[in-house]
């Protein structure tokens, strides 16, 4: 293995660690969404960040309230939440993705804690579903966190042309990005379709560590035959 290859091998890791570590959002004092793929018609997982209670006093509900566009939502657990699910009947039925009617779509996920969020720690809630084929169009979330004290209303979304930062309580919410291919599969699926990169990366590491290997070993082996050569008589 060259000099120049084993310190491609080598950055791999570090590189991949860079990008990752420039990938994580800032702390914020907001309730804010993260999804795994925002393209139009991709499935998608969001993870909503409640970082802390409403004055100091500890978080005992979260109230998720779903976009129209969006049909049907799955929630995921949380071990400290009872989570319930309201379904609203559509006043028009529609046709989903895999082209049965709907007549009805859920309007807002809730999560009850059986053990209050205390001031200072944080917690996170998922939320699977289907982005809507809409790019460009801002999915909003709006979402109301009851305390044991109060409550705070993350329904805020920003007018065409205002800055969302200008919110003093914005809504949780991403943009949708262009459709990344046919069928509007998951980054996941797409992921199962496509050659592992790492493991050819991995693969052609370890044949870069063979060839090394067995080249010291030939050297050692040639060195020990010219030694005994020399002490012939």
């Amino acid at each position: 293995m060259s000099t120049r290859t084993l310190a491609r091998v080598c950055a791999l890791p570090a590189a991949t660690a860079a990008i990752a570590l420039s990938l994580v959002a800032p702390a914020s004092a907001h309730v804010g969404a993260i999804v795994s793929d925002a393209s139009a018609g991709a499935f998608t997982v969001a993870t909503f960040s409640v970082p802390h209670g409403c004055e100091e006093s500890p978080t005992t509900r979260i109230e998720i309230q779903v976009p129209e566009s969006v049909l049907s939502v799955t929630p995921t657990r949380n071990p400290y939440y009872d989570v319930e699910s309201t379904i609203t009947e559509l006043d028009q039925p529609t046709t989903d993705a895999h082209g049965n009617e709907v007549t009805e779509r859920t309007s807002s996920i809730t999560y009850t804690a059986t053990t209050p969020l205390p001031d200072g720690q944080r917690d996170t809630f998922e939320l699977s579903f289907q982005v809507p084929d809409a790019e460009g169009e801002v999915l909003a979330f709006p979402t109301i966190q009851t305390c044991e004290k109060g409550r705070t209303d993350w329904t805020e979304v920003a007018a065409e042309g205002q800055d969302a930062d200008e919110l003093e309580h914005p809504a949780p919410s991403f943009e949708i990005l262009p459709a990344s291919g046919e069928g509007h599969h998951s980054s996941a699926d797409e992921a199962s379709d496509e050659p592992d990169a790492e493991g050819d990366s991995d693969g052609s590491a370890a044949l870069g560590w063979a060839g090394l290997v067995a080249g010291l070993l030939g050297l050692a082996a040639g060195g020990l035959a010219l030694a005994r050569t020399r002490t012939t008589p």
